[in-house]
């Protein structure tokens, strides 16, 4: 159950949507080279220790702090750091269910249409119908956030447990599916040339950090998330084993995306520097000329909206186990009012993009001057409560834990492995967090 969860967890449409189109904006070849590297010395040592104080703690967030603070004598100040994990995941989460919520939209529309017909203009014309009806995206985003309810509140083994054995080898199984068709009836060799034929010309300080955020963001470290996941771990179970896995499944996935998706994007002479519109503006106009579009439609949405899900019900499980820890009420409950708690707070999110398209609550400051209720959320998680909870976890990783205390859970011999990944931990991970952050202020 572990590892399918951390896969789940892992395993978003940020790695579907936002790896092919950033790694459309930035050549290709040369990103993914850059993210390659990036999770196998960034984001691969910081899971290493989300998983470690997870399983150390064997909680939620802020109870694994005290138990850390008992244990290991941390200090319990640290509770900070596990209010502010689970504060960022609750707000992640009250938007993510509305992004989410398209491909729910999207799965319908395809039935219905096939996107038959479809040119660029007329898809972008779908796109913007869907942004300026708050009917429809409250529609799909209260029955994706029912769906992450009720499997959260149904608990570990009787939720979490029986949902996500099948649907994270469902999600594999679907890509596996889009692949073959690629390699059959798409510009396949095109597609791998630009996703892997390094272009260094395109290479730059901005392609890097882009990467580097990218590999260590799209596997939510910091918010506490795979920290929840790690407190499910069982003791003999290997840390390193286990964060190899989903990391290589996290960067997996991206790639077996971007092989299935700028195949088809080539095959219909449509370009892969579309922005966050590749997927919903884009893919839908080449599903319309294909043969089998009307099957491979359908199942890419699916898909989108099976990596979406898997997420969610992990991030929320990542609130509900800390307010288990902090109250009296029942999971059920809990659930019940969080999940109506992150209807509510969506509803910000959901007219962004129509009515509320001219309110900027923090506009009053510079870096929020014109974001909507959208992107001021997107912002204040994306690019100060994440970085800041990135560093926080290598800090109590790399410095607050003891050098018997680390290698007794990562069961490693204090050699040269184990070196690597607390000089990675110390110094590496936070500078690394820190130019993203500095970049993106």
């Amino acid at each position: 159950m572990f590892i399918a969860a951390a896969v789940g967890s892992a395993v978003g449409i940020s790695n579907v949507w936002k790896f092919t189109y950033v790694a459309g904006e930035n050549g290709g070849g040369a990103f993914v080279l850059v993210y390659v590297a990036a999770i196998t010395f960034i984001a691969l040592p910081a899971l290493a220790a989300e998983f470690l104080i997870g399983r150390r703690g064997g909680a939620g967030i802020v109870r694994t702090m005290e138990n850390l603070a008992a244990r290991d004598g941390i200090g319990r100040h640290w509770r900070f750091y596990g209010q502010l994990a689970a504060t960022g995941a609750f707000i992640a989460l009250s938007f993510y269910a509305v992004v989410a919520g398209w491909t729910i939209d999207y799965f319908v529309q395809s039935l219905l249409s096939s996107f038959s017909g479809l040119d660029a203009e007329g898809s972008s014309t779908r796109l913007a119908q869907l942004m300026a009806s708050p009917a429809r995206m409250i529609a799909s985003q209260s029955l994706f956030l029912l769906l992450t309810g009720v499997t959260v509140a149904a608990g570990v083994r009787h939720g979490l447990e029986r949902v996500l054995k099948w649907m994270t080898p469902a999600l594999f199984v679907i890509l596996v599916v889009m692949l073959i068709y690629a390699l059959w009836a798409a510009d396949f060799a095109a597609g791998a040339a630009f996703l892997f034929v390094p272009d260094f010309s395109r290479l730059d300080a901005e392609t890097v950090l882009l990467a580097i955020g990218q590999a260590f963001f799209s596997l939510g470290i910091g918010l506490g998330v795979l920290l929840t996941v790690g407190a499910y771990m069982d003791r003999s179970a290997s840390i390193v084993k286990s964060a190899v896995v989903v990391a290589a499944a996290d960067g997996g996935v991206a790639l077996m995306a971007g092989l299935a998706i700028f195949p088809i994007v080539f095959a219909h002479d449509l370009s892969p520097a579309e922005g966050p519109g590749l997927i919903f503006a884009t893919l839908p106009v080449a599903f319309g000329r294909m043969p089998g579009g009307e099957l491979l439609g359908p199942l890419f949405f699916v898909l989108m909206a099976f990596a979406a899900l898997t997420s969610a019900i992990t991030i929320l499980e990542c609130v509900v186990a800390t307010l288990e820890d902090t109250t009296k009420f029942s999971r059920r409950r809990i659930t019940f009012v969080a999940t109506s708690l992150l209807w509510v707070l969506g509803l910000g999110t959901v007219f962004s993009f129509n009515h509320w398209s001219d309110f900027h609550p923090l506009g009053f400051f510079d870096a929020f001057e014109s974001r909507t209720v959208f992107e001021t959320l997107d912002y204040i998680v994306s690019n100060l409560m994440m970085p800041l909870g990135g560093v926080l976890v290598a800090v109590l990783a790399g410095w607050g834990l003891s050098r018997s205390a680390t290698l007794a859970e990562l069961a490693l011999p204090d050699g040269p492995l184990y070196r690597l990944w607390r000089f990675l931990v110390r110094y590496a991970v936070p500078a690394a967090i820190a130019a993203v952050f500095l970049v993106n202020l």
